[in-house]
Order: structure tokens, then sequence, then C-alpha cells
């Protein structure tokens, strides 16, 4: 990837509930960051992502999510997307593949479209509990935004393959271990609660030291999406995406 290491710059995933948090609040109360800052995704690669990385020195710190983490994890997710007033709909990742949304992220991006693939993305895993590593999705995003719906099939493209390895090297050259991550100069800002931490650094005003999370109302009984956590526990563990 050719980008000057200067720039500032977030790691965002297409899968994790806080990379959408993070992008929400980025793109609703600090647009002129969102549009300053450079847009690098981050998954949990494949097999084969893993030996191209493996190849170049490079081992992501992706670990097993642990079935307690997992349960968290649905809790307050639902307790944030309430605090905010958030209509959430979980997805089930039934046989989650990571590089089909993130390389056609890719192929979007080259078409001038990647923001709008990001936004119709967690539209559609959030809002409609699609799964982003069915190509059928993917497709009918790329159709909804007049882009190719080959691109659902970025998967296939050594080129773009290649790109996304290059994505993934770079988070971990900058020490990235989850997302949504986010980098200004030599500071590094981890997690949804620390987006208005990363957004005085890019301004260049001080941090009130608050955080970002809206934990400002209680949860109600149950879950956003209107079954119990215990029952959203088919979606696959976020692993190293926070």
């Amino acid at each position: 990837m050719s980008r000057k290491k200067k720039n500032p710059r977030w790691y965002f995933s297409l899968r994790s509930p806080y990379a959408w948090f993070a992008y929400r609040d980025l793109s609703e109360r600090y647009p002129d960051v969102l549009d300053a800052i450079e847009w690098i995704p981050y998954w949990e690669p494949d097999a084969l992502s893993e030996k191209l990385l493996a190849d170049r020195g490079v081992t992501l710190p992706v670990v097993p999510m642990s079935r307690a983490k997992n349960f968290y994890i649905l809790r307050d997710a639902r307790r944030w997307a309430h605090a905010r007033g958030w209509q959430v709909t979980w997805p089930v990742d039934r046989a989650p593949h990571w590089e089909v949304s993130h390389l056609a992220y890719l192929a979007a991006d080259e078409a001038g479209r990647g923001r709008e693939f990001v936004a119709a993305a967690y539209r559609a895993r959030w809002h409609r509990g699609l799964d982003l590593a069915d190509r059928g999705t993917i497709a009918l995003i790329a159709d909804e935004l007049g882009l190719d719906p080959g691109i659902a099939d970025s998967v296939d493209d050594d080129r773009l393959r290649a790109k996304g390895v290059e994505c993934l090297a770079a988070a971990y050259h900058d020490d990235a271990f989850g997302v949504p991550y986010f980098v200004h100069g030599r500071e590094g800002f981890w997690g949804a609660e620390r987006v208005s931490a990363f957004v005085a650094s890019v301004r260049g005003t001080a941090w009130d030291g608050r955080s970002d999370a809206p934990f400002d109302r209680s949860p109600e009984g149950h879950s956003p999406e209107g079954r119990s956590p215990e029952s959203a526990v088919g979606a696959r563990p976020e692993g190293a995406a926070r």
C-alpha cells in the first residue's frame, strides 16, 4: 500500500460492532475528521492471507475468543446501541470469510465508492442482519451503489488479495491489535471509546478526557433484535476485532 506514514488513519472492520459504533460517531459527530483520515480495512485473515503474511514475516495477533468474552460483547453492544437509541439486528455468521467483504471494499474504493460501500455494508450487517461472507449480499450492495456486482468475486482476484495483505501488514507495523484502531503520528488510540481523543489529536486540540462510550442509560432487559443475548450467540466471536 502506497501511503505516507504520517497520515492520520483508522483501521476498521466490517465485522466488528465497535468499528461500526466508531464509524457512526465519526460520520455523525466528526465528519471533518472522517474526511481527512486514511481508511484501512482490517480483518481476521483466511489461510491463504495468513500464508502471504507469513511470507512477509507478519503474524497478526488474532486469538480465539472465549465464551465469556463473546457473551460480554453481545451484552455490551446491546447496551451501547440502546444508549444511542440505535436499532440493531444482530447477524449470524454461519461460515465467516472476511476476505469476501473486505476485498470487495478495496475494489469499491478503487472505483471511487469505498466510503459508500462501507456505509452500505454496515447497514446490511447491523440493520438487516445480512451475511457479509455471502457473495450474494456483496453483489446486492454493489448493485445498490451502481457498482459492478462482480466485486463480490474480489476474493478470487490475486491483485486485490495482495493489496489486502498490504493492509493487514500495515496494521501489524502500526501495532494495531484490534479495531477500531486509530493512529496519528506516534500515538495510537484503540476502541470506539477513544474516538474523541483521536479527533482532538487530529484537530490539534486538547482532549477533555471524556469517553465516547454512551453509558448514560441502562439497557433494557432484552437485546436490540428482540432475542436474549444467549440466543444471539450463534454469531461468530469477533476475535481480535474487539
